[in-house]
């Protein structure tokens, strides 16, 4: 018998263990960390589709392209989504096969570079807030404003940044490929950094240079595989409330009703917990299962209610 088919979404900072110490090696360690917990969901049986963020690695490829870009061509923002779907996939493909090798499981593990439609009439496009790079100069946020038509926002005391758009996820171009692994017992790794964003236009795709929220997208998955359950690994057990005040409060239970009561009063930040509490409740709301948020410690306890937070109906 089957076990559960389980959506996992982790953090691209799960993979930066210590960001002034940054190397291929140490990621890769971050990354077999991590694996080696989702090797136990697998060893109990379960299936696994894994989602995975990239923001501070594609922040990496901007940086070495803005060194370079006097010998180089700027490289687009959606060949830096896929650039990382196969280096961060890679280094996730590997460390999966040698923990499940020490566990003695015999499982394939598939990296998909995935295709996520976005609409060009999403709001984002026209107005875009989503930072991503490093802080730059006036000088050189004027030269990539005017070469490379970039929206620049300046921040006090800091200096200039780039935003770009964080559309709303409409398709999984790749969705059959997919459900075509998971049919034949395969660990599958898909939907990277939010999945390359592309708009269809007369049947044809084209890219665009934007990001999509990674928990959005892994939500979206989850409801087209109507996964028996969808998680979300992140840099804390539990999701809290009055976080880093003196009456902070872990929850282990959260029903859909508190969690929109508390996201409006504001207890769960926009650019941190937020997007993952709205990605959990979509799935649910569509799917009438449960979420979990917890830590990828916590991943195999989180199943049996011992951890994380556990979010229903």
């Amino acid at each position: 018998m089957k076990g559960k088919l389980i959506v996992i979404a982790i953090g691209g900072n799960s993979l930066i263990e210590d960001p002034s110490h940054v190397t291929v090696s140490s990621q890769y360690e971050a990354a077999r960390k991590t694996a080696h917990e989702i090797a136990k969901l697998v060893k109990e049986g379960n299936r696994v589709v894994i989602v995975h963020g990239n923001g501070p690695q594609v922040g990496y490829i901007l940086l070495r392209a803005e060194y370079a870009r006097e010998i180089l061509h700027t490289v687009p923002l959606d060949s830096c989504v896929a650039d990382t779907q196969g280096a961060i996939g890679y280094q996730l493909q590997r460390a999966l096969r040698n923990e499940f090798e020490a566990f003695g499981l015999k499982k394939i593990v598939s990296t998909v570079v995935t295709q996520v439609e976005v609409s060009d009439d999403d709001p984002s496009f026209s107005n875009p807030t989503k930072p991503i790079g490093s802080f730059m100069s006036r000088e050189v946020a004027e030269y990539h404003r005017a070469k490379d038509n970039w929206s620049i926002v300046e921040d006090a005391g800091r200096g200039y940044r780039r935003v770009v758009a964080s559309p709303r996820p409409v398709r999984i171009i790749e969705e059959e490929t997919i459900k075509t692994l998971l049919d034949n017992d395969q660990v599958v790794i898909a939907c990277g950094g939010g999945g390359i964003p592309v708009v269809e236009k007369d049947g044809m795709l084209e890219g665009r240079e934007a990001v999509i929220d990674k928990d959005l997208v892994a939500s979206l998955l989850a409801r087209k595989l109507n996964a028996d359950l969808f998680i979300i690994s992140t840099a804390v057990d539990k999701v809290c409330i009055n976080y880093k005040k003196e009456n902070e409060r872990a929850l282990s239970d959260l029903s859909v009703e508190m969690a929109e009561k508390y996201m409006e009063e504001g207890q769960f930040p926009p650019g941190s917990m937020k997007p993952k509490i709205e990605a959990v409740l979509s799935y649910i709301k569509a799917t009438g299962n449960e979420g979990i948020i917890t830590s990828p410690e916590k991943l195999l306890p989180s199943l049996s209610h011992l951890d994380g937070t556990r979010v229903h109906i």
